[in-house]
């Protein structure tokens, strides 16, 4: 789908032996020159925008950040993710501890844009898409980035600007190019702990580097990283108006059957498998993950190379679902076949929180060939192929319907996206009588991609006799039937006539939290693209560059689409460089965002209530409305400057994302049993006529659609000041996403507001390194701008943040360093969330959960590196 190519040449030095590669590489690349003495060369060369010679960054016509190793290895977090979100101001990152896969695979964000939207690239390839497909809001289905640890990374070059008429269908917002590490030799080894201020989440990072040499004109670089960390809680025992279990608070209700019975209350401590002191915690989950990568290269001859890389990753991670206290609908008591009363808390008598765990497995392998034919023609001919597989367990939980007869553990089923993708791509410099040579690039592509949901074991979706009213036929009427006059005669309290009576609850089905995947609700959705594209590029004359690109790609499940770009670079002066682009985009909906479907607990209209997620052309989204869907189009507007005036270096940068169509999810529609109740009880209907099992204990449905149109305007600044051993470095970040249609048939009056107004709209990163000999200090201000939120009438606005990191560095030998630290250094927090009174948060949470602010207060940490 995306033909973008090797990995950048950049080092000046290095040019002879990357000039094969530099006539096919795609723009994304730039990475810091390294002097013969190992110091840094403060000009940054880049091929970017072309796939012909290096440029500058000042010089290159779209805007790029480049992170070295020093930099990645500086930002105190084994996520990928998070490494992103301290260095780049574009890139936002949201924490979501009970939200299902969410909680392991997080949302994120590049200029107000979904990842889904942002192209990621491993060594300038594309990188393979996770199972887990966000079920709320945009419906993200991208890359794991945590799957690539930073300890295998050279570089990472992001690519700020639309390059879908490029790189393909994803790259709406940009590209993100991940460079492995390609040493021959040596290697390195670090450890590093840390934990949080409060005393919890506690993690332990072991990191390893390894370069081979194979023979004289190959290498082989293995990267391993193995990690653990706690889980951690910053919210506070369960208490609302429904139930609370906080003795302390104003709602706690002394004349509660339940919370006035100290065997109760001393129960609860037991009803979180995470031993925490509270039954439902809110923050990070526990985490642990061993990861591998290999890069690989041999020189066949002057003008042929072979490649290859590829990883394995093994994942686990837990955390908790919402607690189930007495009478919520799934504490209830339950009239048996014997006529006796069953109650859950036989199982937990202090009520339950489920436990969900994650095991993801993830591995790649991409390889080719690359080299010039004898015509001058540069080829690069690749395969690659990827998986993400999730798979889940819940413990600590019941199918509820199933009565005593459900078990407390299941496998709800397992997630798996799998892709292939072959390219070919070719570049020839042709003289037409311009300032320089014409570079034709041009190449194909073919991909198949494939969605698959695994079903879990019968009990986890299994509607036991407890999913209808009176399921042993006790009652006809007021009246007890002759089974019912049988058990009343054996001693039961059975009394058809009270409406309340036991016999009469209904319950839902599958495992509560999670109901598995059933057979209906299972199986493989299947696509293939194919694609062409053309890149032209040149210098006009001696002040004017220019490309333009096009691309058509079909594909098997929305038909074919056309879209291009164009690109220049104007040279004002020797120190300054106007650039700009327009292109057009578009994003075919996938696989996963066609056929996922998901029941779990949310909090529609405050409470939590069992809330279905499903596919629009599924029976059940038909029923309730669905439209099929799309692909999303985008419109894009770059321009901005470049400049250097002594040892200051700055890029200013002005963008416009008009993305039509876009793919969301529809705020929960109610669903009710009530006759009365209007659409809820219509909504209940198309569920039961679609055979929804449990569709009596559901909530709330909601479905992904091209909903609206937005505009997305911005801007990135970016600078550089180095005076002697000191570098200051600077990046800021304006970016705001307005409606621009009427979304009222989809969104309600708080999504609307969310999406607009959710993040902060001003995100910066100023940083200082200093070197003292072999001391070295570096300090980072992360700036957060204003933000609101909107629930139940009321809009929390939070103001302006600031977390300062600091880190110390000290080289004990030539090959030895150590490292302390501090992240967040002041332990700053967010305002604390006063909307979850109106259903936003709710059950002991005291931070928005979703708050792309960091919200785990301050974290210190100490750190060893080897080199040999």
């Amino acid at each position: 789908m995306i033909i973008n190519n090797k990995v950048s040449c950049a080092v000046k030095t290095a040019l002879a032996t990357c000039a094969l590669g530099s006539a096919i590489t795609m723009p994304v690349i730039a990475q810091e020159a390294q002097a013969p003495d190992g110091a840094s060369d403060v000009e940054k060369v880049i091929i970017t925008g072309t796939r012909g010679a290096p440029r500058s960054v000042q010089d290159s016509p779209v805007p790029v950040d480049v992170f070295s190793e020093d930099d990645l290895e500086a930002v105190a977090f084994t996520d990928t993710n998070d490494v992103l979100k301290t260095l780049v101001p574009s890139y936002t990152l949201q924490r979501q501890p009970i939200s299902d896969g969410a909680s392991f695979i997080r949302p994120a964000s590049l200029r107000g844009m979904p990842t889904d939207k942002t192209l990621v690239l491993v060594n300038s390839k594309r990188r393979h898409r996770s199972a887990l497909v966000q079920i709320g809001g945009s419906g993200t289905q991208g890359p794991d980035v945590a799957t690539i640890p930073s300890s295998a990374l050279k570089t990472i070059e992001v690519l700020r600007d639309g390059a879908a008429a490029q790189y393909g269908s994803d790259a709406i917002a940009g590209v993100i190019n991940f460079v492995l590490k390609d040493n021959d030799e040596g290697g390195s080894l670090s450890a590093e702990t840390g934990q949080y201020y409060e005393g919890d989440g506690t993690m332990f990072t072991l990191t390893g580097n390894m370069g081979f040499a194979l023979g004289a004109d190959g290498f082989l670089s293995i990267s391993a990283e193995v990690s653990d960390s706690d889980s951690t809680n910053r919210g506070t025992q369960y208490c609302d108006t429904w139930f609370c279990l906080d003795p302390s608070s104003d709602l706690f209700d002394p004349d509660n059957a339940y919370t006035a019975d100290p065997a109760f209350m001393e129960a609860t401590k037991n009803a979180n498998l995470g031993g925490e002191d509270v039954v439902q915690p809110w923050g990070q989950p526990n985490a642990s993950a061993t990861r591998l990568f290999f890069n690989a290269g041999y020189e066949l001859n002057a003008n042929t190379k072979l490649y290859g890389f590829g990883n394995y990753s093994k994942s686990e991670a837990d955390g908790s679902f919402y607690y189930r206290y007495p009478g919520n609908g799934t504490i209830e008591d339950l009239r048996q076949e014997d006529g006796s009363i069953y109650s859950p808390l036989e199982k937990y008598p202090g009520g339950f929180t489920p436990r969900f765990f994650g095991d993801i497995t993830d591995y790649s392998l991409v390889g080719g060939i690359e080299g010039e034919f004898g015509s001058e023609v540069g080829y690069d001919l690749s395969a690659r192929f990827g998986s993400n597989k999730i798979e889940y367990t819940l413990k600590n939980t019941i199918n509820p319907s199933m009565a005593a007869a459900s078990p407390t553990e299941f496998h709800p089923g397992d997630l798996i996206n799998d892709e292939m993708q072959l390219s070919a791509d070719f570049s020839k410099y042709v003289g037409v009588g311009l300032y320089s040579d014409l570079l034709v690039a041009f190449g194909l592509t073919y991909m198949e991609e494939s969605y698959e949901l695994v079903g879990g074991n019968p009990e986890s979706y299994e509607a036991g006799p407890h999913a209808v009213s009176d399921p042993f036929g006790f009652c006809d009427g007021d009246t007890a039937t002759a089974a019912g006059l049988a058990v009343i005669a054996n001693g039961s309290t059975l009394d058809c006539a009270d409406s309340s009576d036991p016999v009469y609850t209904v319950v839902g089905v599958g495992s509560n939290g999670f109901p598995g995947y059933s057979p209906e609700f299972s199986g493989k959705y299947e696509r293939d693209m194919s694609g062409i594209y053309v890149d032209l590029s040149a210098d006009i004359n001696e002040s004017l560059f220019m490309q333009g690109a096009m691309r058509y790609e079909d594909y098997s499940d929305f038909g074919s689409e056309l879209v291009g770009k164009i690109a220049f670079k104007y040279t004002l002066t020797d120190d300054f460089n106007m650039r700009g682009s327009v292109g057009t985009g578009f994003r075919a909906p996938t696989p996963g965002q066609q056929g996922t479907t998901n029941v779990s607990t949310r909090l529609p209209n405050g409470l939590p209530v069992a809330t279905g997620l499903f596919p629009a052309l599924s029976a059940v989204g038909q029923a309730l409305g669905a439209k099929p869907l799309d692909p999303e189009k985008s419109l894009n507007y770059t321009l901005g400057f470049t400049g250097s005036i002594d040892d200051l270096k700055i890029t200013l940068d002005f963008y416009q994302i008009e993305l039509e169509d876009r793919f969301y999810a529809v705020s929960t529609r109610d669903v009710s049993t009530d006759p009365t109740s209007g659409d809820a009880y219509a909504n209940y209907l198309a569920l039961a006529a679609a055979n929804v099992a449990g569709a009596e204990s559901i909530g709330g449905v909601n479905y992904f659609q091209n909903a609206f149109d937005t505009v997305t305007k911005g801007m990135d600044f970016v600078a550089t000041y180095t005076m002697g051993d000191t570098i200051f470095t600077g990046s800021l970040n304006y970016n705001k996403t307005e409606l621009d249609s009427d979304p009222s048939e989809y969104l309600n009056a708080e999504d609307q507001f969310d999406l607009e107004n959710s993040e902060p709209s001003i995100r910066s990163v100023l940083s200082v390194r200093h070197s003292f000999d072999d001391l070295s200090l570096m300090v980072r201000a992360n700036y957060y701008g204003s933000y609101e939120n909107y629930d139940g009438g009321f809009v929390q606005k939070y103001d302006p943040i600031v977390f300062l990191d600091l880190e110390l560095k000290y080289q004990v030998t030539e090959n030895m360093s150590i490292a302390v630290g501090g992240r967040n250094l002041l332990d700053e927090y967010p305002e604390k969330d006063t909307v979850n009174t109106y259903g936003d948060d709710c059950c002991g949470a005291v931070y928005w959960a979703s708050n792309t602010v960091d919200w785990q207060g301050g974290y210190y940490y100490a750190r060893a590196n080897y080199e040999f």
